[in-house]
């Protein structure tokens, strides 16, 4: 018997959590982070955070920083064993000013049992696709 119908669907995973983010509904987006999920944006310099404490924090915070904030998915890939692949635009507006900020980004996804358990933030593109490449091959 298949388990096709018990096998979640990364891509379409990933598009929810972005729509979550987008509606700021913290509480949809965490219920995907297991309790040693880790939210790693250490390629752009900004830490890793270990845990649904934690990663509710940094991304309360970060959140707040913006009057305005919208992510847009310009790539989903399944490359899988586990493995998804996003190309991400964000604009946002920083609280208190009438200027916008936008910048593209790469988010490397490793779920397990339809939980991301580990979430990467590359501001390099090719770099990360690379790696995701590389992590879906090595997790074979």
């Amino acid at each position: 018997m298949s388990d096709d119908s018990t096998t979640p669907d990364l891509v379409e995973l990933v598009r929810r959590q972005f729509e979550a983010v987008n509606r700021r509904d913290m509480d949809a987006v965490m219920s995907l982070c297991p309790p040693d999920g880790v939210y790693d944006t250490s390629p752009g310099g900004l830490g890793v955070y270990q845990g649904p404490v934690a990663i509710r924090g940094f991304l309360e915070e970060w959140w707040g920083a913006f009057e305005e904030l919208r992510f847009e998915l310009e790539e989903v890939l399944d490359l899988g064993n586990g493995v998804t692949f996003s190309v991400v635009r964000e604009d946002a507006r920083p609280v208190g000013s009438t200027g916008y900020v936008r910048r593209r980004e790469a988010y490397v996804i490793e779920w397990i049992e339809g939980m991301v358990a580990r979430l990467t933030v590359h501001d390099d593109i090719d770099e990360a696709r690379a790696a995701a490449e590389r992590l879906a091959e090595s997790r074979g």
